[in-house]
C-alpha cells in the first residue's frame, strides 16, 4: 500500500465506471456521508462474495444511518454486475478492468498472477473521503465484521454530527431559537436525502455544486 494511504489522509478521487457504465466519482458518490469502500477481488473471489452477503445484511442499517457503500473490483462490466446481482446488492458497483487503483496504491496481489487482482482493502472513510481506518483482507479475517463496522460508524457520527446528542441545553435552545443548521439534513432538501437513502445514483446531486 503506498505509504501516504494511511489513517487520517485522504482517499484518491478515483472516476471510474459504474455498474451501469456510467463513470461516477468517489466523491459525488459519498455526498456528505460516511462511506464503506470495499476494493475487492472480483466475482471469482468466494471471500468477497461472503463480505458482500453480509453487507447486504447490514445494508438497511447503513441507509437508516445515512451511510453509503460503494465496492470497487477488477471485473469488467459484466462481471461487475454478475456479483451485485449475484449477492443481492443495490449499491453502487466500481469496475476497474485497467487495473487503475491497482497500479496507483501499490496493492497488487502478486501472489495470484493467474487472476491480477487488488488486494482486498476495506476502508470506513468519512466524509470528504477522509480514512478513518482500513481493513486489508488478503485473509478472510483481516476483513471488518460488521459489529466493527457498526463501531467504526459510532464514532464517525459522533464526531461529524452536530446533533448526535440533541438532550443539551444548548441544542435544545438553538433549536427554540430556529437555528436549525446544525440538525440534519443541515439545510439540505429532504428530496436528496430520500434519492440517497434509496440509493438512485442517477438522481445524486452534486454535492459540491448544491442542489440543482
Amino acid at each position: 500500500m503506498r505509504a501516504d494511504i494511511q489513517v487520517g489522509a485522504t482517499f484518491p478521487d478515483y472516476d471510474l465506471p459504474d455498474h451501469t457504465g456510467v463513470k461516477r466519482r468517489l466523491s459525488f458518490l459519498q455526498g456528505r456521508d460516511p462511506m464503506i469502500l470495499m476494493l475487492g477481488r472480483g466475482v471469482y473471489c468466494p471471500k468477497d462474495r461472503q463480505q458482500l452477503m453480509e453487507l447486504v445484511r447490514f445494508s438497511a442499517q447503513c441507509d437508516v444511518g445515512f451511510t453509503r457503500i460503494v465496492t470497487i473490483t477488477t471485473d469488467n462490466l459484466i462481471l461487475s454486475n454478475d456479483l451485485r446481482l449475484g449477492v443481492g446488492a443495490h449499491w453502487p458497483f466500481l469496475h476497474d478492468p485497467e487495473r487503475i487503483i491497482q497500479q496507483d496504491l501499490g496493492i497488487q496481489e502478486y501472489t495470484d498472477p493467474h487472476n491480477n487482482p487488488m488486494i482486498p482493502y476495506t476502508f470506513v472513510l468519512e466524509p470528504g473521503l477522509r480514512i478513518f481506518k482500513l481493513y486489508n483482507g488478503y485473509w478472510y479475517w483481516g476483513r471488518p465484521s460488521t459489529a466493527e463496522l457498526h463501531q467504526d460508524l459510532r464514532d464517525i457520527t459522533r464526531r461529524i454530527r452536530p446533533d448526535y446528542q440533541i438532550d443539551t441545553p444548548e441544542m435544545r435552545a438553538k433549536w427554540d431559537r430556529g437555528e436549525k443548521e446544525d440538525f440534519y439534513p443541515y439545510g439540505q432538501s429532504m428530496r436528496q436525502v430520500f434519492i440517497r437513502m434509496a440509493g438512485a445514483v442517477a438522481q445524486f446531486d452534486d454535492p459540491e455544486a448544491g442542489e440543482r
